[in-house]
């Protein structure tokens, strides 16, 4: 008895399959409902089957297999009408036909889901627009491919994963979506090793600057004023440098007498203003003393050599005719 239960509550039958677009819905795109004809009504009221009504679609010659809902039972007799992405799911094309087999789905506790492109995830609130897309869905089926309008753009998103089964009723359920990488995501590079040794940091850039600036720096003669050889108004060589004389002509130097006499003036005059008494003042003594130093110095410095006379006619001996 239980067989023949389940063989009388059981529904299944081909249609030959159209999109939506034919019946002029194409708001239809936007869920998983078809449409099917009156029969399949009378057919489904007398037969003992849980609601809401889902259904299994199969393309038998392809092997592909979906789920759905239903909407309406409007269609001619041995047609259905489905939304277009469901007929590339199965590989289906216009008048193909599809069987159609009433199934019970649990419901979802859980969908992974892989946008096509990333662009998906740009939008302010892409769970939100899912969640409100969904809406229209009865239920997910893993390995399928749905369409989201949203802003005249048309979204494409894999079924990658479903729990506790897979193929999952989402009517009246609480269902954890999470999302996979886009298909057309690119992890960036990492940077190889070859490529972070040929990078230096700033400081090391800072520091060579600054190394390049000093050694032009360093390589660069300091000004020397009167360089070069000096030449003497009597025409002798000088064996003094230049530099030399420009310096000494910069500073000039006291003969040591005279800075011993202006020593010995100052000590008398310090003696005679510092409040002692003086005998026999030194004065005088000592500026006969600076007169015999100069005359000494005077004295040793070493007698010029004599200056060849210069060329003159006609001189020599002279000889007289008379012999």
């Amino acid at each position: 008895m239980a067989q023949e239960n389940n063989q009388i509550s059981t529904f299944e039958r081909h249609y030959r399959c159209y999109p939506v677009s034919f019946i002029d819905k194409p708001q239809l795109e936007k869920g998983d409902k078809i449409v099917m004809p009156a029969s399949a009504l009378d057919r489904l009221a007398s037969l003992h089957i849980e609601y809401p009504m889902l259904f299994e679609l199969s393309n038998t010659s392809a092997g592909r297999v979906t789920h759905c809902g239903v909407l309406e039972f409007i269609a001619d007799e041995g047609l259905i009408y489905l939304p277009y992405w469901m007929m590339e799911n199965l590989l289906l094309q216009e008048g193909d036909i599809v069987k159609v087999r009433n199934t019970s789905l649990a419901k979802g506790s859980y969908v992974r889901l892989q946008p096509h492109t990333k662009d998906f995830l740009d939008i302010s609130n892409p769970k939100a627009i899912l969640e409100t897309s969904l809406r229209s869905y009865s239920c997910l089926t893993t390995g399928d491919t749905i369409m989201v309008p949203y802003n005249n753009k048309k979204y494409y998103i894999d079924i990658v994963e479903t729990k506790p089964s897979s193929a999952v009723s989402i009517i009246e359920t609480d269902c954890e979506v999470d999302f996979a990488p886009p298909l057309d995501y690119k992890e960036p590079e990492k940077p190889t090793s070859s490529s972070l040794s040929n990078r230096t940091r700033p400081e090391d850039d800072h520091n060579h600057n600054l190394s390049a600036e000093e050694e032009p720096a360093k390589k660069m003669a300091k000004f020397s004023p009167f360089t070069g050889s000096g030449k003497r108004l009597d025409g002798k060589s000088s064996t003094q440098p230049a530099a030399h004389a420009s310096s000494s002509l910069h500073k000039p130097q006291q003969p040591k007498a005279d800075s011993e006499t202006n020593g010995s003036k100052s000590s008398a005059s310090s003696r005679q203003h510092s409040g002692k008494l003086v005998f026999g003042s030194n004065a005088n003594h000592t500026s006969n003393e600076t007169s015999k130093v100069a005359s000494k110095s005077e004295s040793q410095e070493p007698p010029k050599k004599m200056e060849k006379p210069k060329f003159q006619a006609f001189t020599g001996k002279k000889y007289s005719l008379k012999g």
